[in-house]
């Protein structure tokens, strides 16, 4: 069975740079992503179309070419965790994790007992088809790479920040800056960034309070190295919807000039 790399990558304080996939559906694109450099990439499922047995490909693709596929689900719940787990998806980005009941049932269904009491299957993707490890030791190395990320995008959530945080089996925490601004009236207002920056100086306090990691979403090198420096070791680029729209507005408008 293979390791997952992007959370060796992050126990070993390495910084990890990700892009989000919106709309490619070919998971040859992989090859591309692996090639330029990225340590990972996050397919997004609650905004987008990709279905399962598409994500089932990027994940096998993912893991030939060690290059860690991350999933946001449509919702953070047993059936979906369940099922991404099992077809070779180890890292996990939960949304709307709004208070500390939700995330305990989050780490249950991630984890196999002791942790945990996720559905136990035979040889699936999940586990490379290789069940000759003693099954007790098996668990525990399946338990031991989910990699999951909570996603606060409420205010509800903040006030249980604390209990999320210390939380055994939550690996980071990020928030969700659109959804968030929404729900503290901020969206589209000029104290927008000056909210969401403090509230990204909050998940990274709590995360170095309880020996976590953070998750951020930038738009810009100069916003990547502002959170890498603030400690931030998880970092998602943009997305490959926006890297084409920049890239060919760009140079469309240099032609017609």
């Amino acid at each position: 069975m293979k390791p997952n790399p992007l959370r060796a990558g992050v126990e070993q304080g390495q910084l990890q740079i990700g892009t989000w996939i919106n709309m490619l559906r070919n998971p040859a694109s992989l090859t591309l992503f692996k090639q330029v450099g990225l340590d990972f990439v996050r397919l997004d499922m609650e905004h987008s179309s990709p279905s399962i047995e598409t994500v089932a490909d990027f994940a096998a693709m993912g893991r030939a070419l060690d290059l860690p596929v991350m999933v946001r689900p449509p919702e953070a719940n047993r059936e979906w965790i369940t099922r991404l787990l099992d077809v070779g998806v180890f890292n996990i980005h939960c949304p709307q994790v709004d208070t500390a009941d939700h995330a305990a049932e989050i780490v249950a269904a991630s984890r196999y007992t002791p942790r945990g009491s996720r559905g136990m299957g035979g040889a699936t993707p999940g586990n490379d088809f290789d069940v000759s490890m003693p099954v007790i030791d098996r668990l525990k190395f399946m338990n031991d790479q989910v990699f999951i990320t909570v996603m606060f995008e409420s205010a509800q959530a903040f006030e249980h920040l604390e209990e999320i945080a210390s939380m055994d089996g939550i690996d980071a925490l990020t928030l969700g800056p659109q959804d968030l601004a929404q729900d503290l009236g901020v969206f589209g207002t000029p104290d927008q960034d000056l909210v969401l920056d403090e509230k990204r100086r909050q998940i990274v306090e709590a995360a170095n309070r309880y020996g976590k990691t953070c998750a951020m979403l930038v738009g810009t090198a100069a916003q990547a190295r502002k959170w890498r420096d603030a400690g931030v070791l998880i970092v998602n680029y943009s997305s490959e919807v926006n890297v084409l729209l920049d890239g060919y507005q760009s140079a469309l408008g240099e032609i017609r000039e």
